[in-house]
């Protein structure tokens, strides 16, 4: 959804990959995200990247900062991908003014299983929140999903901890370094450490 930090994580996430050693490209597609709308950031890594944009059923990585968001891009992953949710719902008029019910996790959880067993549920707003600052919930993701990635050594590319922090700083203000710096040390915590809901689950090799 828009305001929710996407357009900065697929930033940080095309430029670990340059970092990495991998040609990376990367588009975004903004719809009417300045309402609140859907915002959706294609990357893609690889030895040769010729376009950014990832078709149907060809996504190897998930990041959704949504819950009812992620079940509309669902079918883009592959069998087995790697798919991060984040716990935060965001309610459409629909479902606020009673015509239609916002599903619920079990739901979301029995959509996922359809597709991969690798699914990590992340309560990015908790964490955000205990850092002081919601806003950060973005860098929190990718946390988590910088430990995953370690944790699966993809074909050995640079790939480590201070790799992630030297992108984020080079695009957060000064003021807010730190707080990023926290945020993405705690998403990798929650990762590595088994923190993750709905309910907690264990971290799944593939």
């Amino acid at each position: 959804m828009g305001g929710q930090g996407t357009i900065l994580a697929s930033d940080v996430l095309v430029n670990v990959g340059l970092a990495g050693g991998y040609q990376a490209k990367q588009a975004e597609v903004h719809g009417m995200s300045q309402r609140g709308g859907s915002v959706t950031s294609h990357v893609r890594w690889g030895e040769v990247v010729y376009s950014p944009i990832v078709g149907p059923g060809e996504v190897d990585v998930l990041i959704a900062f949504e819950k009812v968001e992620a079940m509309r891009v669902v079918q883009q992953l592959r069998a087995g991908a790697l798919a991060l949710v984040n716990l935060e719902a965001i309610e459409p008029v629909t479902v606020t003014s009673g015509s239609q019910l916002y599903p619920d996790d079990d739901h979301l959880r029995q959509v996922f299983t359809q597709v991969t067993k690798d699914a990590l549920y992340v309560d990015g707003p908790a964490i955000a929140t205990a850092l002081g600052n919601t806003k950060v919930t973005n860098v929190v993701l990718l946390g988590a999903l910088a430990a995953r990635l370690q944790s699966l050594q993809w074909t050995g590319a640079d790939l480590t901890t201070e790799r992630w922090l030297e992108v984020i700083m080079e695009r957060v203000p000064a003021k807010y370094a730190e707080l990023n710096r926290q945020a993405l040390l705690a998403g990798q915590k929650a990762a590595t450490e088994g923190q993750l809901c709905l309910p907690c689950l264990p971290v799944r090799p593939h």
